[in-house]
Order: structure tokens, then sequence, then C-alpha cells
């Protein structure tokens, strides 16, 4: 008997979700050489949000939207895409695609003190020495001496952790907020949003607009990426592994993104990886386990 076609399409979305979303700081980091960062963002979402309504629209969807979900999909895509990953595009231009994707990995501890603050729910052993072991290792990873002594990296590790803050808060927000219904189609209307929003963003900022006949090929490729892949497809894995498998092998990711991103930052951009980055690297996934075992908390995977 051959492998059922139910668990080949899992493990194709398993690798969808670790290999393609721990690629896209990769991808981000390569495109943002050349773009400007809030273009390259709206040119990147308002393409996927394209895509996905015109899929939605194939599939003959129900594509209504009532004015309070429209808002609370223009609040949602500001917290997740226009703030959470249009400036960690842009802070990518002073931190290696690795080790942007270590800090990002902190998600799940921001998310944790967030619900603790806003709701009061108290925290589990196992999550207390997961927030205490982030707090090492971020500690350990933002304290080497190379990196601080580089013009813009202090700049771009605080923005970064903005960014982990506005889109963690955006996961419990979206948690309780009046979308619709079809995940899919909440999804195209957020990317519609986020990319209007960063076109007026990038008009204010006087960014410089590229014409596409203009991109290098390595850019060209990166965007194509970054919009099918990482925009669509595994996005979509990703809503598909929440529905047959448990929530917490979803959050493996977490771990394995960094890894991915690290490996592809050295090999393919010869970023560096320090000892002090591994040993980091060690302390902040081990204290993510912590916090993400026995807890079954949806969140959206952060900055792809």
């Amino acid at each position: 008997m051959g492998v059922p076609r139910k668990t080949i399409t899992i493990v194709l979305a398993f690798f969808a979700i670790y290999v393609i979303w721990g690629s896209t700081y990769l991808l981000n980091k390569i495109a943002v050489s050349e773009l400007s960062p809030f273009f390259l963002a709206s040119v990147r979402f308002l393409s996927a949000g394209a895509i996905i309504f015109s899929i939605a629209k194939f599939m003959k969807m129900n594509l209504s939207i009532t004015r309070k979900q429209l808002i609370n999909a223009i609040i949602s895509s500001f917290l997740f895409l226009v703030y959470g990953n249009g400036v960690f595009v842009w802070a990518l231009k002073y931190v290696d695609s690795g080790f942007g994707a270590l800090i990002a990995a902190t998600q799940p501890l921001f998310v944790l003190l967030l619900m603790k603050l806003i709701d009061g729910k108290k925290m589990q052993t196992n999550a207390i020495i997961g927030v205490v072991l982030g707090i090492v290792g971020m500690y350990v990873l933002v304290s080497q001496k190379t990196f601080v002594t580089q013009e813009g990296t202090l700049l771009g590790i605080f923005m970064i952790l903005t960014c982990v803050l506005s889109w963690s808060y955006g996961s419990i927000f979206v948690s309780n907020a009046n979308l619709p219904a079809n995940y899919f189609v909440s999804t195209a209307y957020q990317m519609i949003s986020a990319g209007l929003m960063l076109i007026i963003l990038s008009f204010s900022l006087n960014e410089s607009w590229v014409s596409p006949i203009s991109w290098s090929t390595p850019v060209k490729w990166s965007m194509l990426l970054l919009i099918v892949f990482g925009s669509v497809v595994a996005f979509t894995a990703f809503n598909y592994l929440l529905k047959v498998v448990s929530t917490e092998k979803v959050s493996t990711s977490a771990y394995v993104n960094p890894v991915v991103a690290i490996f592809m930052g050295w090999y393919i951009l010869d970023e560096i990886i320090s000892v002090q980055t591994f040993i980091a690297a060690i302390i902040l996934l081990t204290g993510v386990y912590f916090i993400t075992t026995k807890r079954k908390i949806r969140i959206r995977p952060f900055g792809r």
C-alpha cells in the first residue's frame, strides 16, 4: 500500500511552515538590499492579497464583509503586516537575517506576558522557566560586542523587538475579534488593507519606487517567492495544519524557522554565526519550548 494522500499533504504542509517561512528572513534581506522596505512590503501584500481574492472567487467563497469586520481586518493588518512585518523588513537593513529570526522566536514569550498583563492569567511553572530563559537568551544574544559596535544595529534590534510586541498583541486581538468566518478570505482583506496602508506610508516617507523591470534577478526571484510561497502557500499550509494536527505540533515552527534562517543566511549571504549566537539560540529556543509546552495558545507565527 502507498502512503495515504493526507499524510503526504501534512508532510508538505510542515515543509512549507518550516522551510518556506524560515527562508522568508533571507528573502526579505535580499530584497531590502535594493528596494525601500515599505515599498517592498506593499508590493508583496497587495500582490498576495489579489492572488488570494482571485482563488477565493474562483472557489466561489463568500467574499462579503461587514463594517465591523472590515475595521477589525484593518486593525489586525496594521499590527501584523504594516508594523509587525513592514518595520521588521526595514530593520533587516541593520541586522542579519538569522539574528532577526532568533529575536522573532521570542514571540511566545511576549504573548504570554501580554496575556498576563491583559487578562491577569496565572503563569504555570514551565512558563515562568521559559520566560527566564528567554530573557537570559536575549541578553546573551544582544550583548555581543561585534554587534553593538556596528552602526544601526542597536536601533535595528530595538525596532524588531517592537515588531514582535506588535505581532504578539495582534495574535491576542485576532483571537477575540469579529472577522470573516473564512480564514482565507479574512487573510485576503488583511493583506489588501496592509498593502494600501504601506503604500501611503512609503509615499509619506518619500521612498523611491523602483519598477520591477529595474530589479536585479535575485530581487525578482526573492519577491516572487515571498508573494507566492511565503504569503500564499505557507499561510494556507499553516491554516490547514491547524485543522488536522494539534496546535502544539504546528507551533514547532517557532523552533525550526530560526535554525533555517541562520543556516541560509550563513550559506547564501555569508552571515557570521558566532559561538555566543549559537549559545543564545539554544537558550532562547529552550525557553520557547517551555513556554509552548502544555499550553494551548493559538499564535500566528511571526514576521513572515
